[in-house]
């Protein structure tokens, strides 16, 4: 029986070993990249069944890299794993097509679990985040004040740098900023994050 070929994706090198040690008796761990741009090229070179990344990476983050790879590389199973117990984020992967969110803390069950969920097109959320995450897939949520602050910058064209020194923020929380802003608004683009703010006049300075 031919075993699925996973990609791994994560900065930290000692711990994509550790993956691929997990990982290795059930699948064909068929490469290793520790940044999202290098997930891209390996994912469009080596066509894995399913791609396990980190969220937070250079070179682009892994939430930016998912949606390249299911634009890209129709078909890949992409599963999330990250430290980041945020149900909004968690439910903005969802609605990107992400299949799985695991968080590390549970990667040495809830992940073998997740790719064979991603493999039959089905779906797989780490248990605690379940009920979190169903929540905001119910609906969406008004913008809090610091929200709306994010998003004007952004689609003015400041760069994420530059809002979080204009609101006295670190990029890392301007970045989840933006990703819970377009969980809220329900748009899982760049796009249509731009155009919804262009509707409402945002991008006047």
């Amino acid at each position: 029986m031919k075993r699925a070929r996973i990609l791994l994706a994560d900065d930290h090198r000692v711990f994509l070993e550790a993956l691929r040690s997990l990982l290795e008796p059930r699948f064909d761990v068929v490469g290793t990249v520790t940044d999202g741009k290098a997930l891209v090229q390996a994912a469009l070179h080596l066509e894995p069944d399913v791609v396990v990344s980190d969220v937070s990476m250079p070179g682009g983050d892994g939430l930016e890299a998912a949606r390249r790879l299911l634009e890209l590389v129709p078909g890949v199973g992409v599963v999330l794993l990250t430290v980041s117990d945020d149900p909004a984020l968690a439910a903005l992967a969802m609605r990107m097509g992400v299949r799985g969110y695991v968080l590390k803390t549970d990667a040495s069950t809830g992940l073998v679990a997740a790719i064979d969920a991603a493999l039959v097109g089905d779906k797989h959320i780490s248990h605690t985040l379940v009920s979190g995450t169903l929540s905001h897939l119910s609906g969406k949520e008004p913008l809090t004040e610091r929200q709306t602050e994010v998003l004007r910058l952004l689609v003015q064209g400041h760069t994420m740098k530059e809002v979080a020194a204009a609101l006295s923020l670190s990029p890392r929380t301007v970045a989840f900023h933006k990703y819970r802003i377009m969980e809220a608004l329900g748009v899982a683009s760049n796009a249509a994050l731009l155009q919804h703010a262009v509707a409402r006049g945002m991008s006047k300075n």
